[in-house]
């Protein structure tokens, strides 16, 4: 309890962020519980309707529920933003520390390899990559975790570098601790604590790809509501006759997106000595 309220008070815009993070997360979890409609049951007397008492949030062109839409939104939202995170920083991770450890030209070929992927932009490689797999999620994950690797494994390489020459993994070695059991027991714990606060920035960069892939018709398929499928069904043609159907998941994604960003900027600050004042 003294953790939290330090939290909130040395860090108020971070706890604003947890605080958005965790609404989201609960929205995600109890989606089937909150949404009063079916987000895929179509009503047409109900199409382009207002926002009101029926449809909180007004209804689109096929009569479905924006507000029940938008819940089970963060469904998928997160979940493939969390899919592509931790699948991203679990290669980045292998990539990055045993690049780090081994050295040489093991390590020389990795890095010019990575420098090659980080030549794209995050984005346009996630495009190459879903366009080249086809529309699924299972596909837009991969397609959003690859982009993501070269990040994680530049940061565990560079602290793979600095401490594999500590006094403590040499004294592993001493008494005759492998090399694999010394990277995974003592080097890896101690890149953590950057992993964690690029981690928390990498999903709010997963979900906005995410969103992107959709808009464009690469991400998540029918009938899965997916925010950026949203915003692609309804941006063009209804933004002045039905804004409400261009507003609503806009200030979703924007809201997710500023909440893991607060969060991994109080995180960094915690985290990293260098950065506390």
């Amino acid at each position: 309890m003294q953790a939290t309220i330090y939290f909130v008070r040395r860090y108020p815009l971070g706890a604003i962020g947890a605080v958005i993070m965790a609404l989201f997360v609960l929205t995600a979890l109890l989606a089937g519980t909150i949404a009063p409609f079916d987000p895929t049951a179509t009503d047409a007397p109900a199409s382009l309707a207002r926002p009101g008492s029926v449809h909180l949030l007004g209804a689109d062109f096929m009569g479905r529920d924006v507000f029940s839409r938008i819940v089970h939104g963060a469904r998928i939202s997160l979940a493939v933003g969390a899919g592509a995170m931790g699948l991203g920083a679990l290669i980045g991770i292998t990539v990055g520390l045993a690049s780090g450890y081994l050295g040489g030209w093991f390590d020389l070929i990795v890095q010019r390899l990575l420098d090659i992927m980080q030549s794209l932009p995050l984005l346009v490689m996630a495009i190459v990559m879903a366009a080249s797999l086809g529309p699924s999620m299972k596909n837009t994950i991969f397609a959003i975790a690859i982009p993501l690797v070269p990040t994680v494994a530049r940061v565990v390489r560079s602290n793979t570098l600095s401490l594999r020459e500590q006094p403590f993994v040499e004294a592993a070695r001493a008494v005759g601790m492998g090399e694999l059991r010394i990277a995974v027991r003592h080097v890896l714990p101690n890149t953590l604590a950057p992993l964690i606060v690029l981690a928390t920035a990498q999903l709010g960069s997963a979900i906005l790809v995410e969103a992107s892939l959709s808009f464009l018709g690469l991400g998540i398929p029918e009938p899965y509501p997916s925010w950026g499928r949203m915003l692609s069904e309804s941006a063009a043609e209804y933004v002045r006759t039905a804004p409400w159907l261009v507003i609503f998941p806009g200030v979703a994604i924007s809201m997710t997106v500023f909440g893991t960003n607060l969060l991994g900027d109080a995180l960094r600050d915690i985290l990293d000595p260098r950065q506390r004042s």
